[in-house]
């Protein structure tokens, strides 16, 4: 990519960005004349946006707990960048393992830590460099559940909880080099989530031995239940992207906020009610009462 080309607007990374708020995003940013950089999981998806942002947008198949892998993305795209510097990091891959705590494998959990933790840590510390040329902006896509963690979707809101430390961490270290960092928790979206998530309850609970169906059976189908409801009421994915473009570009930067008006509502009910309500309100969530 030319230097001209650079300057006919600015540039973006996102990674997650092959579907769901990822895909939204890259396209939105597109649309504003940002030159597009982001990560997917596949070719398909990789001709896909190609195809979808008549060739604005540059995915990169790269699975971004692999560190190297990572590194020669973020050098890539500043290759292509011609030294110039990134503008915006948008850091929104990630996955979900919902389930009890107490039959979910380890490695499961620690698969969602290395995806939504070291993962996005890999990426933003490999973007450090072009983030500083230009003063950038690092946006962390978070979700609610990181404030109120629900019962069966702990590694979710662990995770992201883990993250926004980081976030909070990075905007203290980077602020000398301009660089701000901005958390957005999310509310629920009607993205290619739903199905995903479906999908992953349906297979947690197949795997269920007889002993442990009989602990968690009835409690966890009425998680799935209640989870696959609030997905499907949420945001539509568009509407999402692009309110989290607006915050993106918001100046000043806020440190921290809310995409949605449920994750909105959350984050007030974390601030102003006690912890005993709360329990309650995680119960009733996901129709445990």
């Amino acid at each position: 990519m030319s230097q001209s080309s650079k300057q006919s607007g600015k540039s973006a990374a996102v990674t997650g960005a092959g579907g769901g708020l990822g895909r939204d995003i890259a396209l939105g940013l597109a649309a504003k004349d940002y030159i597009v950089f982001g990560t997917a999981l596949s070719a398909e998806e990789v001709q896909d946006l190609k195809e979808a942002s008549g060739g604005r947008v540059s995915l990169t198949v790269c699975d971004i707990t692999k560190e190297q892998a990572v590194r020669a993305w973020a050098t890539g795209v500043s290759d292509a960048l011609g030294g110039s510097g990134l503008d915006l990091l948008i850091s929104n891959a990630g996955i979900l393992t919902p389930g009890p705590l107490e039959i979910l494998p380890l490695d499961a959990i620690r698969h969602e830590f290395e995806v939504n933790v070291f993962g996005a840590l890999a990426v933003v510390n490999a973007f450090l460099p072009a983030l500083r040329k230009a003063r950038g902006r690092i946006v962390q896509i978070s979700t609610w559940t990181a404030s109120l963690p629900l019962p069966f979707n702990g590694p979710s809101g662990a995770s992201k909880a883990a993250m926004e430390v980081f976030a909070s961490v990075y905007r203290a270290e980077l602020k000398p080099f301009g660089i701000d960092v901005v958390v957005v928790p999310a509310g629920n979206m009607r993205t290619g989530g739903p199905a995903k998530t479906a999908t992953a309850l349906a297979r947690i609970t197949d795997a269920m031995t007889p002993e442990q169906r009989d602990l968690y059976g009835r409690t966890f189908e009425t998680f799935a239940n209640a989870l696959n409801g609030m997905q499907d009421s949420g945001l539509e994915s568009a509407v999402a992207a692009r309110r989290a473009i607006e915050l993106a570009e918001q100046t000043p930067a806020p440190r921290r906020a809310p995409l949605g008006p449920d994750a909105e509502e959350m984050l007030r009910f974390v601030r102003e009610k006690s912890d005993a309500e709360q329990d309650a309100l995680r119960l009733r969530l996901v129709g445990l009462t």
